[in-house]
């Protein structure tokens, strides 16, 4: 099984615009997360080679249904870079993504470090500076999303883009395990759910990114920005598309994708 191989596989996908095949089986061994991250830092050392600036952190896996549907107990990470940022309610090309797909979250801005390897919600609580409402364009690089948990985790955590709203609201101002949220398309809603979708409250996610990052050696600092994990069903793209996010308590974010042309 060869990281070198996996990460040539994901980098030809990226190149031509083609999903390649699972990696797991033929280039990962099954449930091998360990490589699987040795896999993600290698693209992502290619990625800040190449002038990219990561700036912060994603939590994936934070269903209970999806967790049951890879076979793992635990969410996953991956890196956000500062150029996948789009703004609030402009228009994404569909160049570049393979096979997108968006869902709703809470972004987390931290004020200060989570250097600690056991962390709490409540270090999360003093440590955010303000949240904001988000939608993350979910992309895979393999075919027809047939992915485990190592495909998924060797894929930056299947990351794509990422879109922020412009109003910043203090913690204290929200309750996030009953926040409800509805994502909308054409006026319609297409997925809908509350921050307990995600390990029960966003804060839990935070908590546990932090801990994990800081056990290896990366942990989060002041100014990262965290998306949190879902808290609706993923919905398929529409080229041109727009959806519209909905948090209560937090406002909503709005993004446009371009037509396949």
């Amino acid at each position: 099984m060869s990281v070198e191989q996996a990460v040539a596989a994901l980098r030809e996908a990226y190149r031509t615009g083609v999903p390649c095949p699972p990696l797991r089986g033929a280039l990962l061994a099954e449930g091998d997360v360990e490589t699987a991250y040795a896999v993600q830092r290698a693209m992502l050392a290619g990625w800040v080679a190449g002038g990219r600036r990561p700036v912060g952190a994603k939590v994936g896996l934070t269903s209970a249904a999806v967790q049951r549907q890879l076979g793992v107990d635990q969410p996953d990470f991956g890196t956000l870079l500062a150029d996948l940022a789009v703004p609030d309610g402009d228009q994404t090309s569909m160049t570049g993504l393979l096979q997108p797909r968006v869902e709703a979250e809470v972004a987390f801005v931290l004020g200060a470090d989570l250097p600690h390897e056991q962390v709490t919600s409540v270090d999360v609580i003093r440590a955010t500076d303000h949240l904001l409402p988000a939608i993350e364009i979910a992309d895979s690089r393999v075919a027809g999303w047939d992915i485990s948990i190592v495909d998924t985790v060797a894929d930056n955590a299947s990351s794509g883009r990422y879109v922020l709203g412009t109003r910043p609201v203090r913690l204290a101002d929200v309750d996030l395990r009953l926040c409800g949220m509805v994502l909308e398309h054409a006026g319609e809603p297409v997925s809908v759910g509350a921050g307990a979708a995600c390990l029960g409250n966003p804060l839990h996610a935070v908590a546990w990114l932090a801990g994990t990052l800081a056990r290896a050696g990366s942990p989060l600092r002041a100014g990262d920005l965290v998306l949190s994990g879902a808290l609706g069903p993923m919905v398929p793209v529409t080229p041109g598309a727009a959806y519209v996010a909905r948090i209560s308590g937090l406002g909503s974010v709005r993004v446009c994708f371009a037509g396949e042309g």
